[in-house]
């Protein structure tokens, strides 16, 4: 990709990039400091680590789809999905075809996205037909020349190496909030179920897509806490996904207040500081911010953004107005730089 000034970044990422430290051994309290600093200094920082290492105009551009919606046992305080919280206005969907879903990923295709994620609303995973059913539209996403990402809740050591078998890049599981935290949030499993479905992915050769939720009501503190944790993993997860909550009617936390946009782009720029080379993903909640705010995520070190207008059931900024947003800061990956280009 032709990028304005590339050879002179070029020259200054390839002189600084040596300096850049990956490291897993950060404490608590070293965390939380730098979480606490100015906003002007952490922005900088994380926008020369982000530079460094990666190309700053290329966002990639990944879309998402609940493939089964609805139902599930779980009982997390933000999640319209828990079979708890029987107020939401949700309408459950079984699992979905196959066809139905690689007919979905050929359409985020043609419009620029190059990743697919797939979501069902499940405890876990169990073996059966359902499973075998993902594991086809796994197959069926690369075979589209596309990554593949699946959430699918807790995995046992055998289901993550068949979903490496099926060509799976990423398997998405958030830690939520921090170990102090997260018994506020989700009762229903342990914040050392989810450490334990992480280490089955990385073991299987699956690349780690984890992140956290803020606005729920956590501190600082919590939110550095979640990011030491998540910088403690060796290696470092591939994909780091930032949330803002979507505070959903009828869930426990309708009535928290949106995040501000300079809260989302100090725990972006921490997490690009403490994980380099990880895809730092702006996630769930982008609706709310501005083209200023979401800019100044992108200078933090996010380069990835959800494509397309829902998520899994929370509304998404429109596709028109990514495409619109990225293509005046110059940021788009290989595939959505030619869809757009085409559209011209």
């Amino acid at each position: 990709m032709s990028v304005p000034g590339g050879g002179r970044w070029r020259a200054v990422a390839d002189a600084v990039a040596g300096a850049v430290a990956v490291r897993h051994d950060r404490s608590v309290d070293e965390v939380r400091a730098l979480y606490r600093r100015s906003l002007l200094d952490l922005v900088g920082e994380a926008m020369a680590v982000h530079r460094a290492v990666h190309d700053p105009s290329d966002v990639q551009r990944a879309s998402l789809l609940s493939i089964k919606t609805g139902g599930c046992p779980e009982d997390c305080a933000y999640c319209p999905q828990s079979a708890h919280h029987g107020e939401v206005d949700l309408t459950r969907q079984g699992l979905m075809k196959v066809d139905e879903v690689l007919a979905a990923a050929g359409n985020a295709r043609a419009a620029g996205a190059s990743r697919f994620c797939m979501g069902a609303a499940w405890r876990e995973v169990h073996d059966g037909r359902a499973f075998e059913r993902v594991l086809a539209m796994i197959e069926g996403v690369r075979a589209l020349g596309m990554e593949a990402c699946v959430t699918l809740g807790m995995l046992e050591r055998r289901h993550a190496e068949r979903l490496a078998a099926a060509g799976l890049t990423a398997y998405n599981h958030n830690i939520d909030t921090s170990p102090d935290f997260y018994a506020h949030i989700i009762t229903t499993r342990t914040f050392d179920d989810r450490l334990r479905t992480l280490r089955h992915v990385r073991d299987a050769g699956i690349q780690i897509c984890s992140g956290g939720i803020i606005g729920m009501g956590e501190s600082d503190d919590d939110r550095a806490d979640m990011l030491q944790v998540l910088a403690s993993l060796d290696p470092h997860p591939e994909s780091v996904p930032i949330n803002a909550l979507v505070a959903v009617p009828g869930t426990p936390l309708a009535d928290r207040p949106p995040v501000g946009g300079l809260d989302f782009a100090r725990c972006v720029a921490v997490a690009r500081i403490l994980m380099p080379h990880a895809r730092v993903r702006l996630s769930a909640g982008r609706r709310g911010l501005s083209d200023e705010a979401q800019t100044l995520c992108l200078v933090a070190g996010a380069n990835s953004v959800f494509y397309g207008e829902q998520l899994l059931t929370t509304p998404n900024p429109e596709r028109d107005d990514d495409r619109r947003l990225l293509g005046e800061l110059g940021a788009a990956d290989a595939r959505a730089a030619a869809v757009d280009a085409a559209a011209e």
